[in-house]
């Protein structure tokens, strides 16, 4: 067994617990939100990663079970970003968003053979950038319908002043919508100064040497800028096109 894993016991259930519950009241007390959500995400968390752990080892076994299980990830990332951005009806546009990121940076990884054809290194590296894909698409497209519904008289003008819908929704909610790429980009330029991330530690924690575990989140971390930058761009313009809206606007469309 590594010495430096983390193990199950007492101590981590109370650190837990602790860690939930003061999240949780800090969010309700200082008036953030609903103190309830951070509870019910970490119950969440708890209850989906022991299930996962369940039958992570029979998917591993199988490379069919592994591309049913990388496609249920995405499945699941793609509603999530539906319902963030607003309705189930945007759900095939979302999805379409998170492919386009996801997809030509595994195929290159992959099939570069920088990152090796098998179940244990596909599903985390899948994971990582499906994951990060749903969050900038989400921010995307929250950020850009919230600008529009905000300046919809500045739209509006645009309008007047000869703008084609597309242009004139564009010049509004780009910039805004730009604004989900910050996060990656300042965890890429602040790796090892300011966080070790997680596929950095997670590599030490399974073994590995340092340079191992450097290549890894390098790899990670600009594959995640590219596929995030991608599904920025395509939400956008999903947004402009008047595909992704909000069911809180006049015919559920932000024109």
């Amino acid at each position: 067994m590594n010495d430096a894993a983390i193990t199950f016991g007492p101590a981590l259930v109370a650190v837990l617990v602790l860690l939930a519950v003061a999240g949780t009241a800090v969010v309700q007390a200082g008036g953030l939100g609903r103190g309830r959500d951070v509870l019910v995400a970490a119950v969440r968390a708890v209850v989906q990663l022991a299930l996962v752990s369940l039958v992570i080892t029979a998917v591993l076994r199988s490379a069919p079970l592994t591309g049913l299980f990388v496609l249920l990830m995405f499945g699941i990332a793609a509603v999530t970003s539906a319902r963030r951005a607003g309705t189930w009806g945007n759900l095939p546009w979302t999805a379409c968003a998170i492919a386009a990121g996801v997809a030509p940076v595994l195929a290159l990884v992959l099939g570069a053979g920088v990152v090796p054809l098998k179940p244990i290194a596909v599903v985390p590296i899948a994971g990582i950038v499906i994951g990060g894909a749903m969050t900038a698409t989400s921010q995307a497209a929250r950020r850009a319908l919230d600008e529009l519904k905000a300046r919809h008289g500045e739209y509006e003008a645009a309008l007047a002043l000869g703008f084609m819908p597309r242009a004139a929704a564009l010049e509004i909610c780009r910039p805004s919508a730009g604004h989900a790429l910050i996060p990656a980009l300042d965890q890429t330029r602040t790796v090892g100064l300011v966080t070790l991330p997680g596929a950095y530690v997670g590599v030490l924690l399974g073994g590995a040497g340092p340079i191992q575990a450097g290549l890894t989140q390098v790899l990670v971390l600009i594959g995640l800028l590219a596929a995030e930058a991608v599904s920025i761009l395509v939400t956008v313009q999903f947004v402009a096109a008047g595909k992704l809206s909000r069911a809180d606007w006049p015919g559920g469309s932000c024109r």
